[in-house]
């Protein structure tokens, strides 16, 4: 032990390990050559230690002499480690969600905290590097102003990863209407305000924040299509390619039950449904609730259920992507066939189908889109066909009626993409006191990626 503490203390060693590691992570990794100018810098820090001296000498000196300046920069510089250390970790490695919403149950529930895998799909570095540690796009102090600022802003690139994003997969992601936040009300829809009353006067009643892609909410959902999929949403079942999704376990849909008499609580805490979820018309003894396979399964076995019945939305929905009711009849439940575009894939456009496109141009892909009756124009030249610079992506929750997901803002570009949900390793009931509150039943359990 005591050779390997020598060896290790070696100033040749040390600065040999840290060169091959910083050269292998931020050169060869990052495929950043430029920065291999950083190694003359790791030379100086553990073997000649001239500029050390130089800028640093002073502090040096004053540690030795000072036990106070000693203690303080020693906490100081432990901190400074402690941040530089972990926000690597976070943007290359790991990062640590919680869920909010109920839109992914039952495969993960409200207050279930995720470790979500970076390197899955290939670390996607800052647009917006200079930013507060460890807080996304809100100041902690402020809430009404941005955590980061945008004097340096770097293209989209996605460094090598395990693997690309497939079929089934739960996915991180950057939330694609995010780009448009109103200041005042950042929980509120911009666009569905707009729809409801008009641009102008949206943007002359709020103050409006634009927030580049990296600092746009982060959302998880499923990915049901990739790029060049054919999708549609027929009666509330998935169809992909022509075949029906293959179940996910924990997928979930409303359902309107008729009883007999009241359902017992115990029965209802058994599915583990929220009351909240829950709606009751007790004069008739109606449930209307979301329900998985297996919960059907449990219900029908009781003998106060009657009967259960799925329910299927058939009315035209503005809401629903792509907010042109006239060309496109859609529905949560009644949705598509549409493809998912590939990157280098044409399509024709006209006035009949742009709608589905026209935040590809125009937002994702940066282009000036402008549309005069039946005429498009791309940066200002007439155009009757896009090229794809991108890939994307169709992400649905798992409680498929429940869920804010691709069928309301269509596409996932693949510069939003995060990273992999790969496992829980909390899980917290919010309804319930410590220490009944902990699930441990779905602690450190991976999460199933399935279609």
């Amino acid at each position: 032990m005591k050779k390997i503490t020598e060896l290790f203390s070696n100033k040749w060693v040390k600065f040999s390990l840290m060169t091959i590691i910083y050269v292998l992570w931020f050169v060869v990794w990052r495929e950043s050559w430029w920065l291999i100018l950083g190694v003359p810098i790791i030379f100086d820090i553990y073997i000649s230690k001239f500029y050390m001296k130089l800028f640093w000498g002073k502090h040096l000196d004053k540690k030795e002499s000072s036990k106070s300046y000693n203690f303080i920069l020693g906490w100081v510089e432990a901190i400074v480690f402690a941040i530089v250390v972990a926000s690597l970790f976070r943007t290359y490695l790991l990062e640590f969600y919680v869920i909010p919403t109920s839109s992914m149950e039952k495969t993960l529930l409200v207050g279930d905290y995720l470790g979500v895998s970076k390197v899955s799909y290939g670390p996607k570095l800052p647009n917006t590097p200079l930013a507060m540690p460890f807080v996304h796009n809100v100041n902690p102090i402020d809430s009404e102003k941005r955590s980061y600022v945008e004097w340096i802003k770097n293209p989209y690139k996605r460094i090598a990863g395990l693997g690309k994003v497939k079929r089934g997969d739960v996915v991180v992601f950057n939330y694609p209407q995010g780009d448009t936040i109103i200041k005042s009300l950042p929980h509120i829809n911009y666009y569905q305000m707009v729809r409801s009353y008009g641009h102008k006067a949206t943007n002359e009643k709020y103050d409006i924040i634009y927030h580049p892609v990296d600092k746009r909410d982060n959302y998880i959902k499923r990915c049901v299509a990739i790029h060049g999929d054919i999708l549609e949403v027929r009666g509330g079942d998935l169809i992909v390619n022509g075949e029906s999704e293959v179940s996910v376990e924990e997928k979930q849909y409303q359902y309107i039950v008729y009883a007999n008499k009241r359902l017992p609580l115990k029965l209802l805490e058994e599915l583990n449904i929220v009351s909240e979820d829950i709606s009751f018309n007790p004069d008739n003894n109606i449930y209307q609730m979301p329900l998985t396979s297996g919960n059907i399964a449990k219900l029908k076995s009781n003998s106060a259920v009657k009967s259960i019945e799925k329910v299927v939305y058939d009315n035209i929905d503005i809401d629903v992507f792509p907010n042109d009711t006239v060309n496109f009849k859609w529905n949560v439940d009644n949705f598509g066939p549409l493809q998912v575009p590939s990157k280098g894939e044409t399509v024709a456009l006209s006035s009949k189908n742009i709608a589905l496109y026209e935040r590809i141009i125009k937002n994702y892909e940066g282009n000036k889109l402008e549309i005069n009756g039946d005429d498009i124009y791309i940066n200002s030249e007439k155009a009757d066909s896009y090229t794809f610079k991108m890939d994307y992506f169709f992400m649905m929750g798992d409680n498929r009626h429940n869920s804010l997901d691709s069928r309301f803002w269509g596409f996932v570009p693949e510069d939003h993409i995060v990273g992999k949900a790969s496992f829980v390793w909390l899980s917290l009931d919010k309804y319930k006191s410590f220490p009944m509150n902990i699930r441990f039943d779905k602690m450190f359990k991976a999460i199933k990626n399935q279609i």
